[in-house]
């Protein structure tokens, strides 16, 4: 997996990096308006400014660099996890790896159970692998979506390859009713984490580097 990089000049150039540029980039899809609330930024959106500003361990932090569809190669075959955008910051106490998952109406993928059905050895083991990651060592229920669980576990993975002393599950949303919010706070809930919209949760400190999650709502920009 190559890890030569280019900057980007426009929304346009995220386009080109999806998998499906023609099913994906379209008005009111996560990955359109993810480009856009980012690209016309100066620095950080505004809500995920707020989001990372709500928990004190984490406030200050500077954008270092960010990449748009970052893959993170798992064990069992398979594809590696391509993450809407992962982004490296810093502020005084180190660094921070923060994997963001743009999402407007769409699903967090399929549940575990429907991922597991008929599961290769190749898939037994990817999950043996996200789990002990995530430090979860009795397993999540099968509703769980598992886009969730190989999301946070490449923040976690990269965190650690970066020596970063934080990871961060950075979901945002371009859906004013917070569409799918429900299957992000299931998510929460394995760490025993009432989640709420707008604020940054410690979710666990037991794995290598603490894993945090938030949710931040931003105001569609594509007409």
């Amino acid at each position: 997996m190559h890890r030569i990089f280019r900057p980007t000049l426009s929304p346009e150039d995220w386009r080109a990096l999806l998998a499906a540029p023609d099913r994906h980039w379209k008005n009111g899809h996560s990955a359109l308006e993810l480009a856009l609330a980012w690209e016309n930024a100066s620095g950080w959106p505004p809500e995920v400014a707020a989001l990372l500003g709500s928990e004190p361990a984490l406030a200050d932090l500077d954008m270092v660099l960010a990449i748009p569809e970052y893959a993170v190669a798992l064990p069992g075959g398979g594809r590696p996890s391509q993450n809407d955008l992962f982004v490296l910051a810093r502020n005084r106490a180190g660094l921070a790896a923060i994997m963001v998952e743009g999402k407007a109406s769409e699903a967090f993928g399929p549940t575990l159970g429907h991922w597991l059905r008929d599961a290769s050895p190749g898939k037994r083991q990817r999950l043996a692998h996200l789990l002990k990651t995530l430090g979860l060592p009795g397993g999540p229920p099968e509703p769980v979506r598992y886009q969730l669980l190989h999301r946070a576990a490449s923040a976690l993975i990269e965190a650690e390859r970066f020596h970063a002393r934080a990871a961060i599950l950075l979901i945002h949303s371009f859906s004013p009713v917070r569409q799918r919010f429900d299957e992000y706070a299931d998510f929460a809930a394995l760490y025993g984490v009432a989640a709420k919209p707008g604020r940054l949760h410690p979710l666990t400190t037991t794995t290598p580097v603490p894993l945090y999650a938030g949710w931040a709502t931003g105001q569609p920009a594509a007409p």
